[in-house]
């Protein structure tokens, strides 16, 4: 291994210079400058991220050119030119999932600082994606599809301009010489595949070859007429980033060439080192054999022996195989112990009827997480496991809590999330705290589960219904930002289709009317809830008080005959002292109440409803009456004798809150999966 610098003068674009990397054994800051997790291992690989079982998720991993590259002149110089290559690899943390993905960047700062791992890649974060600002490109390897970034699949490439939503993708591939059809190609396949980025400013176009070969071929898979002249400043690093998340991939660049007066040096991929771990040693394999015999009767001796320490001890965690297909990062129930300090009373932050969750902090990446350990006294603890992994678990969106694990030892059942600093909603709008949320920080909150929610129902592979949306299950960041959780009564179904469960499920006060005649769950009876939480948002009170007045007892009743009587700043939270925005509590209200009709079909979807907060859209002058023509209390206590209690199902839930009913099916998951266990 080798490795052999080439470079001239950085002053014009039209200077001769280009380096290259056969391999990057025995490099240093000098060379390559690498933050995040990223390496270079032993035999001269550049590792940006590795996934093992024992590394934490949400990793980043950067390596860029230690130097600036000039990119623009400010003289009368032509439009700058570049072409690069590079052979990388990309290694499933499963058989069956992986992710993300890396990609090639060109960028105004080798640090990126403040970019976050998932979707993200390592190149953004959720408040300075998409802003022209950013001075940033990148052509994207990316093996998840993010539908919040109109990703096209799992399996594509894309090219990025300030922004995770490529202005052009496709389906990662390749084209043989001389045959117009592309072959597919599987980015996370685990083999060396070769790239080739060529920009011609001149035209300008960019062009991007992909290969599972070292010739490049004559098609580009992507073409695309772009001037980059108008993203690059005077001085720009060129270099790599990749990120993992709940579903991780080891992420490796093999050789690397870049060259802004002709064309990238090819490589030869036979002259390569191996993609690590899938190549094994002839020499230990001849070693193996020959000592195989002595270990297969020295084993049989042993296994006796130990399979009784096991169950002495009970150190060890059962892995069953469909736990290594299901995604998730599974964590040791070792890791997760100790990361909660032996599930000390003082780390609780809050109990609910299916558990406890406590703060921790996992002991090798010292990150901040919730554990939620479920009782596992009934069927309903496996369910709401199974459930949260199997649903949560998949789904991508800065609006919903993410899962980043699980762990299953004997009957503890655990669930790991991002910690939520701030806690639930419920606490500051309810409760006497020290911070009163201000409306402008209220309105957000709302916008965050709106969007959450319709992610949830519209633009995912499968339509997901919460069915317990409440204040309780809206978890807040430490900035504030409201994010959607809590799936354990999730249930999922195809698009346009309806659930096949029968049995109610959810939270009093929240439970859309017709759940009682049908059972059936639906994106409008999702929606119902969300009216509850706009009212109980604006209003600072629970959907059903029982010690209110009369009057006040139905949350949506009052407000309706506040509406009505043209006195609707009445039920505005005290709290709030008089300070907000008339317009936009007007507005929540409104919504609410539309939300909150008795008639399915007379409430908004969840693709308007963020068009009405959004103020694309004006919301309809008149209000259908939300109650069947004002009849009080219609839509809630007119079936109570119909379902029977039990204690919240919310993460960070009060004890005092009631859920009713439990399904006697499990919810849908991934095929035979619930049957299994």
């Amino acid at each position: 291994m080798f490795v052999l610098l080439i470079f001239t003068t950085l002053f014009t674009p039209s200077s001769s210079f280009s380096f290259i990397f056969n391999g990057f054994k025995n490099l240093n800051s000098e060379n390559i400058t690498m933050n995040g997790v990223a390496d270079i291992t032993s035999n001269g690989i550049l590792q940006l991220t590795d996934y093992t079982p024992n590394i934490p998720p949400s990793l980043i991993g950067h390596a860029f050119y230690p130097d600036p590259v000039r990119f623009k002149n400010p003289n009368t110089e032509p439009p700058v030119s570049f072409s690069t290559s590079f052979v990388f690899a990309i290694k499933p943390g499963t058989k069956i999932h992986g992710g993300h993905g890396l990609a090639f960047t060109i960028s105004p700062s080798k640090v990126l600082a403040g970019a976050q791992p998932n979707q993200y890649l390592g190149l953004f974060n959720v408040t300075n994606n998409g802003k022209p600002t950013n001075h940033l490109f990148a052509v994207e390897f990316d093996t998840v599809t993010d539908l919040e970034y109109n990703d096209i699949n799992n399996n594509h490439v894309g090219i990025d301009i300030n922004s995770l939503i490529s202005i052009n993708s496709t389906n990662a591939g390749y084209y043989v010489d001389g045959n117009s059809t592309k072959q597919d190609l599987n980015l996370k396949s685990a083999k060396k595949i070769q790239a080739w980025i060529d920009y011609d400013g001149r035209k300008p176009e960019l062009n991007v070859t992909i290969s599972m070969f070292s010739k490049k071929p004559n098609t580009p898979i992507l073409s695309v007429p772009v001037n980059l002249s108008l993203v690059f400043q005077d001085f720009m690093y060129v270099g790599f980033s990749a990120s993992t998340g709940v579903l991780a991939s080891s992420h490796y660049i093999f050789s690397w060439s870049f060259n802004m007066s002709g064309k990238a040096q090819s490589f030869d991929l036979n002259k390569l080192p191996s993609v690590p771990g899938t190549k094994k040693n002839q020499k230990r394999i001849v070693i193996g054999v020959s000592i195989g015999a002595f270990l297969t009767v020295a084993i049989v001796g042993v296994v006796g022996v130990v399979s009784v320490i096991k169950k002495f001890k009970n150190l060890d965690d059962e892995i069953e195989e469909w736990e290594l297909d299901i995604g998730p990062h599974r964590y040791s129930y070792k890791e997760l112990k100790k990361a909660t300090k032996g599930f000390k009373k003082d780390e609780l932050l809050g109990s609910g009827g299916f558990g406890s969750v406590y703060k921790g902090v996992l002991p090798n990446s010292k990150t901040d997480v919730a554990v939620k350990r479920i009782s596992n006294e009934s069927h309903e603890g496996m369910r709401t496991f199974i459930s949260e992994i199997s649903t949560i678990g998949r789904l991508r969106h800065r609006n919903l809590v993410q899962l980043l694990g699980w762990c299953r030892k004997k009957e503890d059942l655990l669930l790991v999330y991002d910690f939520m600093a701030n806690g639930s909603l419920d606490k500051y709008i309810y409760d006497d705290t020290k911070l009163v949320l201000t409306w402008e920080q209220r309105f957000k909150i709302i916008k965050d589960v709106a969007r959450g929610l319709l992610y949830l129902h519209e633009e995912w592979d499968q339509t997901v219904l919460h069915r317990d949306i409440k204040a309780g299950n809206v978890l807040l960041d430490s900035e504030l930002n409201g994010r959607l959780g809590d799936f354990g009564l999730a249930k999922l179904c195809e698009h346009g289709s309806n659930s096949s469960t029968t049995k109610v499920v959810g939270t009093l006060g929240y439970l859309a009317p017709e759940l009682t005649r049908t059972g059936k769950p639906t994106t409008n009876s999702d929606v119902f809830a969300f009216g509850a939480l706009l009212l109980e948002v604006v209003c600072g009170r629970r959907p059903t008080e029982p010690k209110a007045e009369p009057e006040e007892l139905i949350l949506v009743d009052w407000v309706w005959d506040k509406w009505t009587e043209d006195a609707v700043f009445e039920v505005v939270d005290s709290k709030l002292k008089g300070e907000f925005d008339e317009v936009e509590v007007l507005m929540v209200i409104k919504l609410g109440l539309m939300c909150s009709n008795n008639a399915p079909s007379a409430r908004p979807a969840m693709k308007q409803v963020v068009r009405y907060l959004e103020r694309e859209v004006a919301l309809p002058e008149r209000l259908v009456p939300p109650c069947n023509g004002g009849q009080k209390g219609s839509q809630r206590w007119e079936f109570e004798d119909y379902v029977h209690s039990y204690p919240s199902s919310s993460i960070l839930d009060n004890v005092s809150n009631s859920s009713v009913g439990v399904e006697e099916e499990f919810v849908d998951v991934e095929a035979g999966l619930s049957s299994r266990l």
